[in-house]
């Protein structure tokens, strides 16, 4: 798709790459905050929590490109051309992400496309699912008796000419976090305990984590095709795998049923 701008004109607005975060609106920073709020057009994801939409301004626009597995509401390339567009007819326009948007969330991608056309841009990172669910779900990333590094892959397991590394995925001493990874939980598992690593374990499949629906869904790694299965699983959902795991419910805290989304305005005075 060839990218279309104004001949002779140049863009009159900014577009903000913002990350919300995994959900919980308290988990917004400020920067993000301030930046929402001054909003003239906003395109958001479908993991954006309603909670931070309804910080969106009624007098900016709202534009849902979200993409969910299966259901693709708005083409990456559709996606850029809006950017391209809303940024010569409004002062500031938002790309709202789920999570971090430098983290499986394609604003890299999405920059390449306003450096190109000449769009000035500005990045604010949020906090990202794997870090906010891990700690939601009381499953620290690292642990010096349990995992020495962690790794962040996505799941879509459909990268022909980039082959799964299952070999280096199976790292006893590591962490796995798997993005998008609920529909191929057959073959993560098959992959992994090909490569070594031992089918008991421990792993989390986290949904909805840090909101008030959240569920935590906790087995071993020859268990994870069933756990994805789970009729009570709800997206979006992120899978731990690893010796972490094993400390899910000793280090549990948050309670999803003690759970309220209080106002920004009031907790930060602004």
């Amino acid at each position: 798709m060839e990218l279309v701008s104004i001949p002779g004109q140049g863009a009159k607005g900014k577009v903000w790459i913002v990350g919300a975060g995994p959900g919980d609106v308290e988990l917004l920073t400020l920067k993000a905050y301030r930046v929402l709020k001054q909003a003239d057009a906003v395109l958001y994801d479908a993991l954006v929590s309603q909670d931070i939409l309804d910080l969106i301004p009624q007098s900016a626009e709202k534009i849902a490109v979200g993409k969910r597995a299966g259901k693709h509401s708005a083409g990456q390339d559709e996606i850029n051309q809006v950017l391209v567009t809303k940024a010569y007819t409004r002062k500031n326009v938002v790309r709202l992400k789920g999570g971090d948007p430098f983290i499986f969330g394609r604003g890299g991608e999405e920059l390449q496309t306003l450096a190109e056309t000449g769009v000035a841009f500005e990045v604010v990172p949020g906090i990202t699912a794997a870090s906010g669910t891990a700690a939601y779900a009381g499953i620290p990333l690292t642990h010096r008796d349990f995992a020495q590094g962690v790794t962040f892959i996505t799941g879509h397991c459909q990268l022909q000419s980039r082959p799964m590394d299952w070999q280096g995925y199976a790292n006893p001493n590591n962490t796995l976090v798997v993005y998008m990874g609920i529909l191929n939980a057959e073959i993560i598992r098959d992959g992994l305990m090909s490569s070594g690593r031992d089918g008991d374990t421990p792993v989390a499949i986290v949904s909805k984590a840090t909101t008030a629906s959240q569920q935590r869904f906790i087995g071993k790694l020859s268990e994870l095709s069933q756990l994805a299965a789970d009729p009570a699983l709800q997206m979006p959902a992120l899978m731990i795998i690893g010796e972490v795991v094993s400390l899910a419910d000793s280090l549990n805290w948050f309670n999803p049923q003690e759970y309220s989304a209080a106002p920004i305005q009031s907790q930060v005075g602004i």
